[in-house]
Order: structure tokens, then sequence, then C-alpha cells
């Protein structure tokens, strides 16, 4: 594949860093073209994408836009999701190389119970069935199924329909290595840094969480990231 990858990070204006940080880590690890877009709300609302209602209990902005995905992709071959509070270390074409097509989608499987009752912001920690399955996504937007997401689906189902992949088969949901969607308090460290960190329960732009594992490397590509766009500027 020699086209560029189109990548959409969920955005929430209280993470705006995080966003940042996000996209400079992807960019700077990547090995071929990537064209990365923020999903901001109030653009996708604006454009005629989303019209569900707000939901006061969802943990950010970008709880169900996220399935907009592969819609705003065009179907054009493989399109990726990442929730915002990721740190990428490697180069994400590695994974995008060795996807099964037959899949229509592509995520980590997690199994797990939350370890803490809260996270960023305080907020109070769910467990619920597949859990952060849908923070890093992958869609084929060639299969029937994804084509079958469409921004009518995405309002009108369910969040639990949506976020357990229940539009699409079992089957049809290949599996990625856990190095791919760490979750950063969930699981022990691996001697390696992982290839792509999550700081699910919060990362270290919440002053709650300045000493999260990983914290020195997201502040590191941080200050990288500041120094790249005050060049630019």
């Amino acid at each position: 594949m020699t086209r560029g990858l189109k990548i959409y990070v969920g955005y929430d204006p209280r993470e705006d860093i995080a966003w940042r940080v996000c996209r400079h880590s992807i960019l700077r690890h990547a090995s071929a073209p990537v064209a990365i877009h923020p999903l901001r709300l109030r653009s996708l609302r604006e454009l005629g994408l989303y019209a569900r209602p707000d939901d006061a209990g969802a943990t950010t902005e970008f709880s169900l836009t996220r399935f907009l995905t592969p819609h705003l992709a065009a179907h054009d071959g493989w399109s990726l999701f990442v929730d915002c509070d990721f740190l990428l270390t490697a180069d994400i074409w590695r994974l995008v190389a060795g996807l099964d097509p037959s899949m229509a989608v592509h995520c980590v499987k997690h199994a797990y119970t939350p370890r803490r009752t809260r996270k960023m912001d305080g907020q109070v920690q769910s467990a619920y069935p597949r859990k952060n399955w849908s923070s890093f996504l992958l869609f084929n937007g060639a299969h029937p199924a994804v084509r079958a997401l469409t921004p009518a689906v995405v309002n009108e189902r369910s969040p639990a329909h949506l976020h357990r992949l229940e539009w699409v088969a079992d089957a049809a949901i290949g599996g990625l290595p856990v190095t791919w969607n760490f979750l950063e308090g969930e699981y022990d460290p691996p001697p390696s840094p992982p290839n792509a960190i999550h700081f699910t329960n919060g990362g270290p732009w919440f002053p709650e969480c300045r000493d999260v594992a990983y914290a020195d490397l997201w502040r590191a590509e941080r200050d990288l990231c500041l120094r790249a766009a005050s060049a630019a500027a």
C-alpha cells in the first residue's frame, strides 16, 4: 500500500494538548504518508453528519463520532480511529501492512476489569463488555459491514450497539496485539515501551496524573511537538 493512511483522532477541547501530541507522535514515527484529522464535534454537527443530542454522561465529545471514521474516509482502503489520549512509539505502517483484508475491523480485544474506580477529571470508571475495543479501531472500507455503518446508523443506534461492535459479525473482527492499545494503569508495563500507549485513566496533561507510567515519554513528545509548532509559526 503506497497511498496515505487516513487517521481520525478524537478531539475534546479539554484535551487539546493530548490531541496535538498524539498527532505528532504518529507523524514522527510514520514511514509513509498519513493524513491525520481531529474529530471535532462542532464541525461534524455543522456538516450534518452528527445530530444526536449532547450526552451529559459521555466521557468525551467523541464518544460516538468515532464511528463516522469510515464515512469520513470515503471508504477508501483502511482508516484508523484513535482516542486522543494515545502516544505512539512505533510506525503505524508496521501494523497496517499486516492486516487481514477479510476482516471488517481490527482492534485489541481487551478482556479486563478496571483496576480503578475513577479516571481522568475524577469521572467514574465503568466496566462493560468489550471495554476499550473501540478506542483504537482500524476500519476496512471495502467490507460490507463497514459500508453499512452510515451516519444514520451512528445517529440512531444505541451507544452499546456501536461500542460493542454489534454492527459487525464477531468473525469479522480481527484481533491486534495488546502493544497497539496498551492500557496504562491496567496492564503491567512490559520490558520496553508498547507501540501505542493509551492513557485511558488520565494522562500527564492532567495534574493528578503527572506521575503515571510513561509520563516521561509523553512529556518528551510534547516538548518536541511544541518546539515544532513554535518553529513553524
